[in-house]
């Protein structure tokens, strides 16, 4: 490779410099060191690749390009990979509204629950297989008819608003219901037939999540859910995509208010066309659905059951009634010699517990007259003490119950001397005196 060297002058020094009288040396350089440099990154690679390959730019920028193209391809392999229609690559670009733009970037086993990151990928893939000077570089003599589809196909599929439009009208995602001869083949047949056809009509109702057609082990409440929900299915499908373009000329305001008012027409019509097909799906359905004939044949059966029970019930409620009567008889007849035996035992019980309250109170009298009306043995008792006493026994005697004189009778039982005896008068007052029963110091002989 040839040189050329070229002289310039050196720049004019400003006056007054004198760096020369005036230079320091602060410092000095180090010993140099030899040093082996090697090249890297993606220019020296690429120089290096075109001179092993002898490629001029040119050509090894297109083989790059092909080489990116195999790569991209080859990982998107996995979910967004389809072959192509020959006859769809020759779609006219200006027919865009009748094409399939999930065909189109090759997303067709996807469609309407293609991700937006599946859609970004697969037109990727397509710009880099379809773009003009793509072709063009290879030599291809393709126009750019199809690339065109895949831009209008991609600006749908990203619009939210555009996607929904042709989604609402994507026949291509629907699922044909089955015959009444392939459903009804085996129990199992009809549920994995049916069950696909309305998950694929579920993408177009207002509610989500859409109940399942479930299986012969669903319960009645859950099959009643599923048909009650479809009967009254509530769907967005608005048919608008279909519309016919309406002009965009201010001038010819009626021909623009004809076409408007002729979508929506058209709109009306499809919309009652589509919801009397759902209709007449759902009543095929429950046609052959055997958990209906199941239910109502149970229904039958319980109906039956509740008249027979019913009868049984009856007769049972007879014989009980019978039972009833005989019992209470029975009973009202052992009631009456029961309150008979019980009179005379309660008569018994009051002379027996009136006899006791007697012996008792004989025995309350008796043992103050045994420790001579509590004054000391051999002491001479009066008249008016012995009134004093048996006064005082009986005003204590009068405000205790039959087991209160039991009681202290028998802690009285055994005792002679005067001051036991009247230990156990004291006690009895006192407690009578903290009831209320007495006033205090209403006792002249027994509380002292």
């Amino acid at each position: 490779m040839a040189t050329a060297q070229t002289s310039l002058p050196l720049p004019v020094l400003p006056e007054g410099w004198s760096a020369p009288n005036d230079f320091k040396a602060i410092g000095v350089l180090s010993t140099p060191n030899q040093r082996n440099l090697e090249p890297v990154g993606p220019h020296f690679l690429a120089h290096a690749r075109r001179k092993r390959h002898k490629r001029t730019f040119s050509e090894d920028e297109r083989i790059q390009a092909q080489e990116n193209v195999k790569k991209v391809e080859d990982e998107d392999a996995d979910d967004i990979s389809e072959p192509e229609d020959p006859l769809m690559l020759g779609r006219d670009a200006k027919d865009w509204k009748g094409q399939d733009h999930y065909a189109v970037l090759g997303l067709s086993k996807h469609r309407y629950r293609a991700t937006d990151s599946q859609i970004k990928r697969a037109h990727r893939k397509k710009v880099l297989r379809h773009h003009p000077d793509k072709r063009a570089a290879t030599g291809s003599s393709e126009d750019d008819s199809f690339f065109k589809c895949i831009q209008k196909a991609f600006e749908v599929l990203t619009d939210p608003i555009k996607r929904r439009q042709f989604d609402s009208v994507d026949e291509n995602a629907n699922i044909d219901p089955p015959s009444k001869k392939a459903a009804s083949k085996s129990a199992s047949a009809f549920y994995k037939l049916w069950g696909p056809v309305f998950e694929s009509e579920a993408r177009f109702s207002r509610t989500q999540p859409v109940p399942k057609l479930g299986n012969d082990k669903s319960s009645k409440e859950e099959v009643e859910k599923f048909y009650n929900f479809w009967f009254n299915f509530e769907s967005w499908r608005s048919f608008e995509y279909q519309d016919e373009d309406v002009p965009d000329d201010t001038e010819n305001r009626d021909q623009k208010r004809h076409v408007e008012r002729k979508n929506n027409n058209a709109r009306k019509k499809k919309k009652s066309e589509d919801i009397a097909r759902l209709r007449q799906l759902v009543d095929d359905c429950l046609a052959g659905d055997e958990r209906i004939k199941k239910f109502k044949k149970e229904a039958r059966a319980g109906k039956d059951k509740k008249r027979l029970d019913r009868e049984a019930e009856e007769r049972r409620v007879v014989e009980e009634a019978k039972k009833a009567r005989e019992e209470q008889e029975k009973i009202m007849k052992e009631k009456e010699e029961a309150e008979k035996a019980e009179k005379v035992e309660g008569k018994k019980a009051k002379e027996a517990a009136k006899n006791a309250a007697k012996k008792n109170k004989r025995v309350l009298k008796g043992s103050v007259k045994d420790a001579n009306y509590l004054l000391p043995k051999g002491q001479e008792v009066g008249a008016k003490r012995v009134d004093e006493v048996l006064g005082d026994v009986e005003a204590v005697t009068g405000r205790l119950d039959n087991e209160e004189l039991a009681a202290l009778a028998g802690k009285l039982n055994g005792l002679k001397l005067a001051e036991e005896v009247g230990a156990v008068w004291k006690e009895e007052v006192q407690r009578l005196e903290e009831e209320g029963k007495l006033k205090t110091g209403e006792m002249k002989t027994l509380g002292s």
